[in-house]
C-alpha cells in the first residue's frame, strides 16, 4: 500500500514538472498587450528628450536614444543611450505573476556597476499603455547597502502610445521623465556596454 502511494506521489510530481516545463507563463491581457505594443518596434531606435526633471542634471544634456534591441516571448532588452554613455539597458520580463523591469548597468569594459539590476515588479494589471514597477526587495536592499536610501521608494513607469514611448521615475520629491518619438526611427546604435552585436 505504501509503495503504491509513493508511486502515485512520484508520478504526480513528474507530471507537474513536465506540465510546468511546457506550459506558457500565466499572463494578464493588459500586460500582454503592453509587452506586444513595445515588441512592434523591435529592431528600431528612437530619439527622445527630457520632458520632466525637477532636479536637472547636466548628465542628460546629450542625445538620448532608446533601442528596442532584443525581443522574444518573455523578454525585451531596451538600451538607453545618453550621448556616448551606453551603460544602461532596460530589461522587461514576463514573470508569470506580472512584469518585471530591471536596469542593467555596466562599465565600458562590460563589467557590472555596483548598482545594477535594480528595478521593480508590477503589483496590478496596469493598462495596455501604462505599467508601473515599484521597487522590489532586491533593489531596496541594494539601495540601502549603497547609501541611496532615497531610492527605496522608487516607482518606475513606462508608457507606450502610438507616437510616444515614455520612461518615468517618481518618488517623494523626485520626478524624471523622458519621451521618445516613435514616429521617426533613427539608425540603430552599436550594442550597449556588456553586450555584443
Amino acid at each position: 500500500m505504501l509503495f503504491k502511494f509513493t508511486v502515485i506521489i512520484v508520478t504526480s510530481f513528474i507530471s507537474t514538472l513536465a506540465f510546468s516545463a511546457s506550459a506558457p507563463l500565466v499572463s494578464i491581457p493588459t500586460q500582454d498587450r503592453f509587452f506586444s505594443n513595445i515588441t512592434e518596434h523591435c529592431g528600431k531606435a528612437f530619439e527622445g528628450k527630457v520632458t520632466v526633471d525637477n532636479q536637472p542634471s547636466a548628465a542628460f544634456d546629450a542625445k538620448l536614444v532608446m533601442f528596442v534591441r532584443y525581443c522574444d516571448d518573455v523578454e525585451l532588452q531596451i538600451p538607453f543611450y545618453v550621448g556616448d554613455n551606453a551603460s544602461r539597458t532596460w530589461i522587461i520580463k514576463k514573470t508569470g505573476s506580472g512584469l518585471s523591469l530591471k536596469h542593467d548597468h555596466r562599465h565600458k569594459d562590460g563589467s557590472y556597476d555596483p548598482v545594477t539590476m535594480y528595478g521593480g515588479h508590477t503589483l496590478d494589471a496596469g493598462f495596455e499603455q501604462i505599467q508601473s514597477f515599484p521597487a522590489d526587495q532586491y533593489s531596496k536592499e541594494l539601495f540601502a547597502k549603497q547609501g541611496l536610501p532615497q531610492s527605496i521608494t522608487n516607482v518606475w513607469q513606462m508608457y507606450i502610445y502610438p507616437n510616444t514611448f515614455s520612461y518615468r521615475l517618481v518618488r517623494a520629491g523626485r520626478e524624471f521623465r523622458v519621451d521618445f518619438d516613435l514616429t521617426n526611427p533613427i539608425p540603430p546604435p552599436k550594442a550597449p556596454w556588456g553586450y555584443t552585436d
